[in-house]
């Protein structure tokens, strides 16, 4: 195991050592690589949708490696952990192959990939954890059936990986809240649960983001493509699952659901039952408020995190 290398050091060096190597690294390689990625080619439906035209695309590809390396160096490894790795890359890379391709990919062979990647870490985490689900405002706890649990998580992990896909549409916003909503978790594993793995692995993650948001601030030099948002998506689901406390998702990432989902059901209450919502409404949300209400991307950015950080605050004054 590569994190007995480390066994010499003390917790907090090893944590010390992995995040500064993690930003640094992902920041250097960022550099390095920006000019093979593919370039963005413009979104003719999204407000300010041509600035981003010609610009690298798919940093994700390289954050999200620097981030499953370093969980590799600095965590401890079990079989779980690695399945859950393995999904962030396959996330990860189909996001890549999209954001590379001439012809998008229609939206169907996209939702097939995120069932199967939400089928194996449902599996796997019922597999390791049980089907115990845990209500932190009031302790109480209770087992459901695990073939129903496993179809909840693959909602919850459906669900986490399109409404994070949806918000990366203006320079710095969905890394942002990324981190807001990570960070809700971490206090959760450090305070509640004493996971020190997911903490750490929570941590690693947010430095890995910080090191491209260095690029991605507005007006930013390279944008993270699905290959950053469905993969972050995805793990923030997984850390969801892994506070024994899913529920918890919903106002720690509630700017992502309201944001990013809000189109979503719009989209699909249209196409499939023909029922047609918020029509005066321009999703996602960050396109309505920037285009109807003349928000500035600083301040949307901005105005979404501070309603974020407000809402995580008073749900850790409330489980804490």
């Amino acid at each position: 195991m590569l994190y007995s290398i480390f066994d010499n050091l003390s917790g907090k060096s090893i944590t010390f050592v992995g995040l500064l190597l993690a930003f640094l690294i992902t920041c250097i390689l960022l550099k390095v690589l920006q000019n093979i990625l593919p370039r963005d080619g413009g979104r003719a439906y999204a407000v300010n949708g041509g600035l981003s035209q010609g610009k690298p695309r798919g940093a994700g590809l390289v954050f999200i490696l620097v981030f499953v390396v370093a969980t590799l160096l600095f965590v401890p490894i079990s079989r779980e952990l690695i399945i859950y790795l393995l999904m962030i890359i396959a996330a990860m890379m189909s996001g890549y192959l999209d954001d590379s391709s001439k012809a998008p990919w229609g939206e169907y062979k996209k939702g097939l990939i995120d069932l199967i990647i939400a089928l194996v870490c449902a599996v796997t985490y019922v597999n390791f954890n049980g089907s115990t689900l845990t209500i932190l405002t009031t302790g109480t706890s209770f087992e459901l059936n695990p073939v129903l649990y496993v179809l909840l998580a693959m909602l919850l992990i459906w669900v986490s990986i399109n409404v994070t896909n949806c918000t990366d549409g203006v320079d710095g916003l969905s890394g942002s809240i990324g981190i807001a909503t990570t960070f809700t978790f971490y206090l959760v594993f450090v305070s509640i649960t004493e996971n020190q793995d997911y903490a750490l692995i929570s941590l690693l993650m947010i430095a890995c983001i910080l090191g491209y948001l260095w690029f991605n601030a507005s007006p930013s030099k390279l944008l993270m493509g699905d290959a950053g948002s469905r993969a972050i998506g995805l793990f923030i689901a997984i850390i969801a699952l892994k506070t024994g406390s899913p529920l918890l998702y919903i106002p720690a990432a509630i700017v992502f659901i309201i944001d990013g989902g809000l189109g979503l059901v719009k989209v699909a209450l249209l196409r499939f039952f023909k029922i047609k919502i918020l029509a005066n409404t321009r999703t996602p949300i960050h396109d309505h408020v920037r285009k109807n209400l003349g928000w500035s991307d600083t301040q949307t950015v901005f105005r979404f995190i501070t309603i974020q950080v407000m809402v995580s605050f008073i749900v850790l004054y409330l489980v804490l």
